[in-house]
């Protein structure tokens, strides 16, 4: 059986919420994202969107263990945007995640117990609105080999229910696996004793939905 932790939790889709505090509005917008340029392009959107508004604050979180994460206050004081914002995506655990939510600023200052509440209170409105999924932590293999070792391989993607990604048979031949990274040990041996057969092994992850909650 696959080890249990080579599993995360994110979101699937994008979701909005909305707080609003003595005239300031509090529009939280939440992305799945995997790279740093997505998350650029998706703050640069909502830039342009609401480019009359007066903070942009984020944080996200990325990596199956949530080990590439980033917080940004936008020109509030420092620790009431971007933490508050932090703090709701561990709270519940996700990762591979953006919340950016953007102010207008309605005339009354709030002092930081304020400002925190109320980047809380709006991440939490876009994540209780986002549809949360569990994704397993996949490793994908380039196999090559010959024609005579193409039942042996095939056997042991029927018998392991691996994804082929990509396939090409011929005289010599090529397919890309999806591998579950807690079925590792299982597979790559089997693969090994494979006679004539090559392997290269790209260890990065490749998000794949595996359980709804």
């Amino acid at each position: 059986m696959p080890m249990a932790d080579d599993t995360y939790l994110t979101i699937e889709a994008p979701a909005e919420g909305l707080y609003r505090e003595r005239g300031s509005r509090f529009m939280a917008f939440a992305f799945p994202v995997g790279t740093e340029p997505q998350v650029k392009a998706h703050i640069a959107a909502l830039r342009a969107r609401y480019h009359d508004a007066r903070h942009h604050c984020y944080a996200y979180v990325m990596g199956p263990m949530g080990e590439r994460w980033r917080v940004n206050d936008d020109g509030e004081p420092s620790g009431t945007a971007g933490r508050p914002i932090h703090g709701q995506l561990q709270s519940q655990g996700l990762t591979d995640i953006l919340v950016v939510v953007v102010r207008y600023f309605g005339g009354t200052k709030l002092g930081v117990p304020g400002l925190i509440n109320a980047y809380r209170t709006a991440t939490a409105e876009a994540l209780s609105r986002a549809r949360v999924v569990r994704r397993t932590v996949d490793d994908l293999y380039h196999l090559s080999f010959g024609y005579q070792a193409t039942n042996e391989v095939m056997r042991l993607v029927k018998e392991m229910a691996l994804e082929m990604e990509w396939q090409r048979f011929d005289t010599q031949c090529a397919i890309g696996l999806r591998v579950r990274m807690g079925l590792r040990p299982q597979v790559l041996p089997r693969l090994q004793r494979i006679e004539g057969l090559h392997i290269d092994l790209n260890p990065h992850h490749i998000d794949t939905q595996h359980v709804h909650s």
